[in-house]
């Protein structure tokens, strides 16, 4: 069975953008385990799951709630690969490599969002 939500770039994206999170994160110290680790693996995962939960939604309205949401959670993910920059738990070519899927995710949705804002 296939879902709506599957169909969207901005799935596909964060699907990606996931993956890559899960696999940098692999590197942080065991002891970030249930702190910064933990926190930017569930905002990736949050940003994925607003979206199918969103485009599930009747009203146009109620899946821009979600997509705001997403926004959130992606913005969260992009400042908590600065901090693990930061501590020295990533190298800044990862993000530099792993950035311009952030941002195009980021336009994508912020188009969207006004989209549906707008019609």
């Amino acid at each position: 069975m296939e879902f709506g939500y599957e169909k969207l770039d901005i799935a596909k994206l964060s699907r990606k953008l996931i993956k890559e999170i899960y696999k940098i994160t692999e590197e942080f110290p065991k002891t970030e385990l249930y702190g910064l680790t933990n926190q930017i693996r569930k905002a990736s995962v949050s940003v994925f799951l607003n979206i199918a939960e969103g485009s599930s939604r009747e009203t146009k309205k109620d899946f821009n709630k979600f997509v705001r949401i997403s926004v959130g959670s992606l913005v969260e993910v992009d400042c908590a690969l600065k901090i693990a920059i930061d501590l020295n738990f990533v190298r800044n070519n990862l993000y530099e490599n792993l950035e311009p899927t952030i941002k195009e995710l980021y336009f994508k949705l912020i188009g969207l969002s006004k989209y549906l804002k707008n019609s």
